[in-house]
């Protein structure tokens, strides 16, 4: 009989265990870079942003981080990894975080924890909370680094890029947004309406003037857009009226949006389709669409 050393056998545990939880995150377990298996796609998307470095589109998705260039979508260094609560920071530089590919022989944990790349996704290096945080949601705002914490429901915040955490208030988010101007200012979209924090995300408020908002981005300080589950793309200040501004091509099921300026936005639907408006969110193109066969991957 082969016996396992104990501190294996707790990690063989914790993956097993893990391995449910990413069932919750994913509809269909991603299954590795086997050729003899059809390519599963982006899976569902949870994160859109440009590299400064080359002004190209990532999208990171339950099947990975992928390139978007030229209607050409490549899936980068052939990574599967459930990439979740992706921002761009610099150029080059990302910040994920997620679950490990099942098919993954080097998986330690079920989450990814804090994860960052400094050369465009090919490779990754663990910041944080390994095995413990599944952050959703990443904004930084000047030096300092939110996250939505999806297991606990809280917001924790970091002041030296990551490394370590405080945790703050417990709300349902589904997104984030804050400004280096003033980054003790924090949104949340709850999905029901917007909430918002004046003291670094210590307690938060109801904006009782938003709508109903799924995602949420301050592209500019005091300047919030918004986008609705029925892919409305509005815009508002704290307390004021919001005016919608456009509508994604597809309507319903709008799930992410991400501001590069006040002007160029990039947003996804439930389908995991990308969509790019270079004006503001008045109009919009699709900027990718999976193949038949891979939504809802």
């Amino acid at each position: 009989m082969t016996r396992i050393p104990p501190r294996r056998a707790r990690t063989l545990a914790a993956l097993a265990a893990g391995a449910l939880l990413i069932t919750a995150c994913s509809t269909t377990a991603g299954t590795g870079s086997d050729d003899a298996a059809p390519d599963p796609g982006t899976g569902h998307l949870h994160g859109l942003g440009v590299d400064p470095a080359d002004s190209a589109v990532y999208a990171a998705g339950h099947h990975g981080v992928f390139r978007l260039d030229g209607g050409k979508v490549t899936r980068v260094a052939d990574r599967y990894q459930d990439t979740m609560g992706f921002t761009v920071t610099g150029p080059s530089t990302f910040l994920a975080s997620g679950h490990p590919s099942p098919a993954d022989p080097d998986a330690r944990s079920p989450h990814l924890g804090l994860i960052r790349s400094m050369d465009a996704g090919r490779t990754w290096q663990t910041l944080s909370a390994e095995g413990e945080a599944d952050f959703h949601a990443l904004v930084q705002a000047g030096d300092v680094l939110y996250g939505f914490e999806s297991q606990s429901s809280k917001l924790w915040a970091s002041t030296d890029a990551g490394r370590s955490w405080d945790r703050r208030a417990q709300l349902p988010a589904l997104d984030l947004a804050a400004h280096p101007v003033d980054p003790t200012t924090v949104w949340a979209a709850t999905g029901t309406g917007l909430e918002r924090s004046t003291d670094g995300g210590r307690t938060f408020r109801p904006d009782t003037a938003a709508p109903a908002l799924v995602a949420v981005e301050e592209p500019r300080s005091g300047l919030l857009v918004g986008l609705s589950a029925d892919g409305r793309v509005l815009t508002g200040r704290d307390g004021g009226p919001w005016t919608q501004l456009g509508r994604l091509p597809a309507g319903g099921g709008a799930t992410v949006l991400t501001a590069v300026s006040t002007r160029w936005l990039l947003a996804a639907d439930s389908t995991d389709t990308v969509y790019d408006s270079r004006d503001g969110g008045r109009t919009w193109k699709v900027l990718h669409r999976p193949a038949t066969g891979q939504e809802h991957s």
